[in-house]
């Protein structure tokens, strides 16, 4: 004989586990609308229009070659014909997809002021999906923890980067419960190198790519991000904290590295070992620029101590100077003040 029961109503944890998340991302595009969307509106004067650039189809002009040109535009004929690689230059499709590749490992968890570099990328992510779908332009996002953990289709509307905001809280809560739990889960460093080889085969046709990371990383990272700005327009956004380039005297402290859980103590108060930390460091920065210039990708860097809306107006003026150099065609009227 059978025995039957009332059933219990079905919980929806995950709805409420993500509610935090949801909520969050939703409170901060509304303060970077107000707060910075809105101030930029009155810098940028349609520079937005250089913080992308399209391939298109009518040829507008041919230059000579010059260095980081795509090779796939060579005119053999001209070329030929002039002794000197010479280049077509295309009229530019502004609708372009754009992805953000997020690294959002544990290093960038990481501040030493009012805001960690999480919260920094989330502000950049959140303020330059905005200013591009806006405009008619696609945003896609690939998140990375440990290991890629959501595929971001590229869309253009606002919920689209409200969601896209959603999965980077939803990334940090999952971060602070496991913390709070007492399981660090530390398994290792990250693997920059996995997450550009998984950006370059999900992105079938060619966009504009932005690697958003501290390049905390293993070792190996280089060609494939080489690989990766061959086929796309790739820009290295570089998280930092000022902390990571120069120590303060505050006497004995324990340090601890984010990305293998291991714990050391040191002096801070021996002016030596601040200055080796300051060498090694500064050391590590200028192997670092030299790796991105290699790979032929723009790289800014963003502090946690920078101004979002400096920062956003410093990449498009370092997108304008860019279009400059490599000789593109004029704009149209009012689009480049």
């Amino acid at each position: 004989m059978k025995l039957w029961s009332r059933k219990p109503p079905p919980a929806a944890p995950a709805a409420n586990d993500d509610a935090p998340a949801a909520g969050a991302a939703d409170r901060l595009l509304r303060r970077l609308e107000w707060t910075v969307i809105r101030r930029l509106d009155g810098l940028l004067q349609g520079d937005y229009r250089t913080l992308m650039r399209g391939t298109g189809l009518d040829l507008a002009d041919l230059r000579e070659y010059q260095m980081h040109d795509d090779v796939r535009h060579i005119d053999w004929n001209v070329t030929a014909r002039q002794q000197v690689p010479h280049v077509r230059v295309f009229t530019e499709d502004r609708e372009m997809a754009a992805w953000f590749v997020l690294d959002l490992s544990r290093s960038v968890d990481f501040g030493s002021g009012a805001r960690a570099k999480r919260e920094i990328s989330a502000g950049f992510v959140g303020v330059l999906a905005r200013l591009l779908t806006r405009h008619g332009n696609r945003v896609g996002a690939l998140v990375y923890g440990h290991d890629l953990e959501a595929v971001l289709p590229p869309r253009s509307s606002r919920p689209h980067v409200l969601r896209l905001l959603h999965e980077m809280e939803r990334r940090a809560h999952a971060a602070d419960g496991v913390t709070r739990a007492g399981r660090h889960g530390h398994d290792g460093m990250t693997r920059l190198a996995d997450m550009l080889q998984s950006a370059a085969g999900l992105m079938p046709r060619r966009s504009t790519v932005f690697v958003v990371s501290d390049f905390l990383t293993e070792p190996g990272w280089e060609k494939p991000l080489a690989r990766l700005a061959q086929r796309h327009e790739v820009v290295a956004v570089r998280l930092f904290d000022p902390l990571e380039r120069e120590l303060p005297d505050l006497g004995l402290v324990p340090l601890a590295d984010a990305e293998t859980g291991e714990q050391i103590w040191v002096d801070t108060h021996d002016a030596a070992f601040r200055r080796r930390f300051a060498q090694l460091a500064a050391e590590r920065e200028a192997a670092l620029r030299e790796s991105l210039a290699a790979a032929g990708v723009d790289a800014l860097e963003l502090s946690t101590a920078d101004d979002l809306v400096e920062a956003i107006v410093r990449f498009a003026d370092m997108r304008r100077r860019r279009v400059r150099a490599t000789g593109a065609p004029a704009r149209r009227a009012g689009e480049l003040r």
